[in-house]
């Protein structure tokens, strides 16, 4: 065979697949929206140690000697490694990890 043949054929096969793809995706229903958790919104407008973090995080890589982001750096790990820190709605003590 002739190779401008095959690369004809494999152009056809190739835009033939990527028009079923389309057409599959295109007749699925639409996904429903998600709703934001609302507790996560209040706390985010009330945190101050989330608001430095922000603000440490525009700042870049001066972000690392600013004395300000290194407290609460500092702070962000102490509550996150903190013993009662896990949430029990998601981790419940003593939960061993399922094998699949």
């Amino acid at each position: 065979m002739d190779s401008k043949l095959l690369a004809r054929i494999g152009a056809i096969v190739f835009v033939a697949i990527a028009i079923t793809m389309t057409a599959i995706e295109m007749a699925r229903a639409p996904e429903p929206m998600r709703e934001a958790p609302v507790s996560v919104a209040e706390t985010t407008a009330t945190d101050p140690l989330l608001i430095e973090l922000r603000r440490c995080q525009s700042l870049g890589q001066a972000g690392a000697s600013d004395p300000d982001c290194l407290r609460a750096w500092a702070e962000n790990r102490r509550r996150f490694l903190a013993p009662g820190s896990r949430p029990d709605a998601r981790i419940a003590d003593g939960a061993t990890p399922q094998e699949n």
